[in-house]
């Protein structure tokens, strides 16, 4: 093969499709028109100069472009990191929050070294579903603040921006629709000279880059005590949020993404982020799907390009930028939140032929998510919940029948389903230890042994027909089974 064919098998797909080329750049202006408020917002959480959270969206969305797992996520200043740092920086001050962020990559590079995106799996639908509601919940409850308290042209222009949002795809798809909204929007304010909330009033905009440099704290076990707590919450939360919104946009996109490389490289992206004074970030589910949902972006070019439109909009066309209506940003975000939204899921129809064991994951995730704005803690109560319901419902899967050949000195007990620590509880009281004959026989082969819980179950059966007098024969054990029984039985009590 030539240099030139190799080189061109190293080219993405997209490199020579203008029209692909036409929606990425798309999307990624309108990402980084929405990236604006939001990142300010949040700095204003975590307590921060506008700048940081600008910086912050740009470093993390450039960098993880390239090194991240999941092509067309946007990643940047997230409200759930913000929420982690933010009583670091009031007690300690900037330094403190930036050496945060720089640790928290490196605990993030190692999880996602470890294999901590293998434990998705054990993420179920439900809570999958549970995130993605309680979500598009949030998004929506953090554009209320814009729409209470304000003047009454807000609600026309944001009626007005939902209305083009909806009516213009009909017209043509070559633009998006939000990037029509927006300009739109902004143009009729400001010809029309509406006195309305701007995204200038959420803060001054950068005029210059962010330069790198160290964090200014005391490089002591000290700082490293203090800082490492907050760090640990922050990768755990970061790689949480980031992961979850992986799986969603692989369903969406109907690809599949490196979750491992997505972990390592949000680990990455944080470290470059706070060595240039940014105040970190994770996945940013309300931003990605404005990228890949409501403007067809798939590709690493859209992510890279919403950081970079990020920061040319702040320095060179800054004054434009912050003339821009809030109520213009509001109504993409409430879209995103309608379209994000799983309708189907609270469908009458849907309801009545799930689970209930699934409705109750699902409205528990929604509930913590929503009650404590912290996504990752709605996920692991999700989940854990879920794995309740399962082993209870497991748990009653295994029987205990017996059998006695009239006249014979020996009964046979044949156990079903799965041996493990919730159904081995009951497996004790099922057998007459006073009236059984001599001999007992336990079949399992229709059984399986899952844990050591289990072992000892079959060794308390053993013992309390030893103490009548009486013998205990296991039988039929597959070679996991009979593997985990050889190693543990007799080993799990005291002598």
């Amino acid at each position: 093969m030539s240099p030139a064919a190799r080189l061109r098998g190293l080219r993405p797909d997209w490199l020579g499709n203008p029209k692909v080329w036409r929606t990425e750049i798309l999307a990624g202006l309108v990402v980084g028109l929405a990236l604006i408020p939001e990142a300010i917002s949040f700095s204003i959480i975590a307590g921060v100069d506008p700048a940081v959270g600008l910086f912050a969206s740009f470093t993390m969305a450039v960098v993880i472009s390239v090194v991240g797992g999941r092509r067309a996520m946007i990643s940047a200043a997230t409200g759930a990191v913000a929420l982690v740092i933010a009583p670091l920086n009031r007690e300690h001050g900037f330094g403190y929050l930036v050496a945060a962020v720089i640790l928290a990559g490196v605990f993030q590079i190692a999880l996602g070294a470890l294999g901590v995106a293998r434990l998705m799996r054990f993420v179920p639908r439900s809570v999958m579903v549970g995130f993605v509601n309680a979500l598009a919940i949030l998004v929506f409850m953090a554009q209320v603040p814009e729409m209470t308290d304000v003047p009454w042209a807000v609600y026309p222009l944001i009626i007005g921006g939902l209305g083009l949002m909806v009516f213009f795809p009909k017209v043509t798809t070559v633009i998006p629709a939000p990037l029509v909204s927006i300009v739109i929007l902004a143009v009729i304010t400001v010809a029309a000279a509406i006195a309305v909330p701007t995204v200038g009033d959420k803060g001054a905009l950068p005029s210059s880059l962010p330069v790198p440099g160290l964090p200014d704290v005391p490089f002591s076990l000290d700082t490293l005590t203090t800082i490492a707590p907050y760090a640990f919450a922050m990768a755990l939360v970061g790689l949480m949020e980031s992961l979850m919104t992986a799986k969603l946009v692989d369903e969406i996109t109907d690809t599949r993404s490196s979750k491992t490389r997505e972990s390592i490289g949000q680990g990455i992206a944080n470290i470059v982020t706070g060595f240039f004074g940014g105040m970190g970030g994770c996945a940013m589910i309300g931003q990605t799907m404005i990228n890949v949902k409501v403007s067809g972006a798939r590709t690493r070019l859209s992510t890279f390009l919403a950081g970079a439109f990020l920061m040319v909009l702040c320095i060179v066309f800054g004054p434009i930028v912050s003339a821009i209506p809030m109520a213009a940003l509001v109504a993409v975000m409430v879209m995103v939140c309608f379209a994000t939204f799983d309708w189907h899921s609270i469908a009458p129809k849907t309801l009545k032929r799930m689970p209930a064991g699934e409705i109750t994951v699902m409205v528990v995730t929604v509930v913590c998510v929503v009650a404590t704005s912290n996504l990752a803690i709605g996920v692991v109560v999700g989940s854990v919940t879920a794995m309740v319901i399962f082993a209870k419902r497991v748990a009653r899967l295994a029987q205990v029948t017996a059998v006695t050949e009239p006249g014979s000195a020996t009964v046979v007990y044949t156990v079903t389903g799965e041996l493990f620590f919730a159904s081995s509880n009951d497996l004790v009281g099922q057998f007459d230890y006073a009236a059984d004959p001599d001999r007992v026989v336990i079949d399992l082969s229709a059984a399986h042994i899952w844990d050591a819980s289990s072992v000892a179950a079959l060794d308390a059966i053993e013992t309390k027909y030893a103490q009548r007098g009486k013998t205990v024969e296991i039988i039929g054990l597959n070679d996991p089974s009979a593997d985990l029984h050889g190693r543990l039985t007799g080993e799990l009590t005291p002598h």
